[in-house]
């Protein structure tokens, strides 16, 4: 009996229709990159362990995929002994982008020109449970610039965000914090010793709501008056800079946390200076679970569906010393091209050419009509019309139908009659009108 084919859970196969939604994505947020003097980069599928342990918290050790070393080291082995993966693994699937080029930028900092700007758009890989939305096999669309600590760099960040989606037409908000400002706030109630206590559960807030925060960090070991201080901060209101103004208040005593303040001051002065129109919220309760975050953290959600975040990153200082190379602040972002595409199907946002490889098909309808057509397809490749002819001379209804279910907008034919008079017909599959035209005005009527 033959097996039947199966993929692993949390992987997918792209079709046609889909790769073509997926490249549009791609190219058009590489091609803001671009603009923005990022230069393309890739990294291996997998990297030593020793690279990625210990750089994504508790949580992120247990999801990442560990890679068994060859067959010929584990011959012999009894199942027991195969059971002790960990003792014969030294390598594992990426977790995401940003370590790895941490990783290149130190094992290659003698060829490189700081500061340096790189995009890369690849898959990483997670052992997560996978669920709607959730996937163990996914991309990232990553842009970092590492090897300065301007905050011009966070502000190219928000303008990249604001023309990425723009182009794509998705309406979405831009939070923002900080996380010298979140430990302003943990020094602040007396409890520095647990900024990260705290930013776990407090970046949950929208999720499971203020009582169920409130609860949490009482069991992370926070007293009753360390989370009274704390409420009224998570439930400040106004504008970006009413907001600032009422933190300097409270966080003032944490000289940490008004470097915070006075960084995103900075960062929405250039941004009402420059006139964006991107929608920016001031977010205290965004902290975004990462580790190696040190600075500005952003957060980018969709307005008009409803989905987790679509874009996110920050500043981090010394992801880099890890490796050697200490003292080399980076900032970058990560967009999320899966959500993305779920949010554009889900708005029928992507543009009609989009969903074709296609643009005209000639029908086959004999030799010497197709030597008539394959010329005509010839000089309509020549303009960079996609254009094909069917295969075979086969009954019309059946090339017609062909077509239709691959979406194909034009269909072109060339009978004997039309053969004689050196003219095609040329139907809109779309509207069902159709023209007489010169062999040599096809691609006026296509066009």
């Amino acid at each position: 009996m033959a097996q039947k084919p199966s993929i692993p859970k949390g992987t997918r196969d792209f079709s046609p229709a889909e790769m073509m939604r997926r490249t549009y994505i791609f190219d058009t947020i590489k091609s803001v990159f671009r603009t923005y003097g990022f230069a393309p980069l890739e990294t291996p599928s997998m990297e030593n362990l020793s690279t990625l342990l210990g750089k994504y918290g508790d949580e992120g050790d247990k999801l990442l995929f560990k890679i068994l070393n060859s067959g010929d080291y584990a011959a012999g082995l009894d199942d027991e002994q195969v059971r002790q993966a960990s003792k014969i693994c030294e390598k594992g699937l990426r977790y995401d982008l940003t370590v790895p080029f941490a990783r290149y930028v130190v094992q290659h900092q003698n060829e490189i020109s700081f500061p340096f700007k790189r995009y890369q758009v690849q898959p990483v890989w997670r052992a997560d449970r996978p669920q709607k939305g959730r996937y163990r096999e996914f991309y990232q669309c990553d842009v970092d610039v590492i090897g300065s600590r301007s905050l011009l760099n966070e502000v190219e960040l928000i303008e990249i965000v604001e023309r990425v989606f723009a182009k794509l037409k998705i309406n979405v908000t831009l939070k923002m914090n900080n996380r010298k400002i979140l430990y302003g706030i943990a020094e602040a109630i007396g409890h520095a010793d647990k900024m990260m206590d705290i930013t776990v559960a407090i970046d949950k807030l929208e999720k499971i709501g203020l009582d169920n925060v409130k609860a949490e960090l009482a069991e992370r070991g926070l007293e009753a008056e360390a989370i009274a201080k704390l409420q009224p901060i998570l439930e400040l209101c106004g504008t970006n800079a009413e907001k600032l103004a009422k933190l300097r208040e409270v966080i003032g005593c944490s000289e940490t946390g008004v470097k915070g303040i006075e960084e995103m001051e900075e960062i929405f002065g250039y941004v009402e200076k420059l006139g964006l129109q991107l929608p920016i919220e001031l977010d205290l309760s965004l902290a975004r679970g990462l580790n190696y975050y040190t600075g500005a953290i952003f957060e980018v959600k969709a307005m008009d569906y409803a989905i987790g975040s679509i874009c996110g990153g920050g500043r981090y200082d010394d992801l880099t010393g890890i490796f050697g190379l200490p003292n080399t602040s980076g900032v970058g972002i990560s967009f999320g091209a899966d959500r993305i595409y779920d949010v554009m199907t889900g708005l029928d946002l992507f543009p009609e050419e989009v969903n074709f490889s296609t643009k005209v098909i000639f029908v086959n309808l004999g030799e010497e009509e197709q030597l008539a057509s394959l010329k005509i397809i010839r000089t309509l490749r020549d303009k960079g019309v996609a254009a094909e002819i069917y295969p075979e001379a086969a009954k019309m209804k059946k090339q017609m139908e062909y077509a239709n279910r691959r979406q194909i907008p034009y269909v072109v034919i060339i009978g004997s009659n039309e053969l004689a008079e050196r003219k095609a017909t040329v139907k809109n599959m779309r509207s069902g009108e159709q023209c007489v035209v010169d062999f040599d005005a096809v691609a006026t009527v296509i066009e």
